[in-house]
């Protein structure tokens, strides 16, 4: 047999072992972190609504309801004692303390959407962000910055549902949170807020092309291609 040919089978033989490596129909994994107040929630329903393919993760939370959320659509409101418990079982994919309440992603629920090839997205604390990327390699994380602290306060007194003890609390805690961007792939600036969406929806498309994401999807076309 030529050697270029042998080149080429070992090569066709590499691309389709890794497309076949990866679990069936697996949908890409981001977490979206940003200070309190950065304006992270409005542009993660602004990309759910333009992109059917994309699925949010319902955090479970022992945070007491607002009276805008709604149970088990902004977060699964639980109690304490239920929350820890679920930690004992190792139901959580990640959770933290913030705020002295405490929050966490279902692990199951998170990998049944993926593995129907949905892309998940965590809206998650920086914590959290750091424990996704100890126990998934291939997270893709994002974090949201305000154009300026003033902007940041005005954000945080504009929502009327905080205290000015809790507003102060928060723009405290930025400077640690803004601090923590420097371990994430991606950084967008919600500053003009159509601007910072299509940069969120920038970093989506362009994930979904990488080699290997394309692999996984497209492993019949590549066999018809290479055979």
């Amino acid at each position: 047999m030529p050697v270029r040919d042998c080149a080429f089978r070992r090569c066709v033989s590499q691309i389709m072992s890794e497309a076949n490596s990866a679990d069936e129909a697996t949908g890409l994994l981001l977490c979206i972190s940003a200070p309190s107040g950065t304006g992270k929630t409005s542009l993660v329903q602004a990309l759910v609504a333009a992109d059917a393919n994309i699925a949010v993760s319902v955090s479970h939370t022992t945070r007491p309801r607002r009276s805008t959320e709604t149970d088990g659509v902004n977060y699964h409101f639980v109690a304490a004692e239920r929350f820890l418990a679920m930690i004992d079982q190792g139901g959580f994919l990640e959770h933290a303390l913030v705020f002295g309440h405490r929050y966490g992603t279902s692990a199951q629920a998170v990998a049944a959407m993926r593995a129907a090839g949905r892309d998940v997205l965590l809206e998650i604390d920086w914590q959290g962000a750091a424990q996704i990327r100890r126990k998934a390699a291939d997270v893709i994380s994002i974090f949201v910055l305000p154009p300026s602290k003033a902007a940041l306060e005005a954000r945080l007194t504009a929502r009327g549902e905080d205290s000015a003890e809790s507003i102060a609390k928060r723009l405290a805690a930025a400077r640690i949170e803004v601090a923590q961007c420097k371990d994430f792939d991606y950084w967008v600036v919600n500053d003009v807020f159509e601007t910072a969406l299509a940069d969120l929806q920038a970093i989506i498309r362009a994930e979904r092309l990488r080699a290997s994401a394309v692999a996984r999807q497209q492993r019949n076309l590549l066999a018809d291609l290479l055979s």
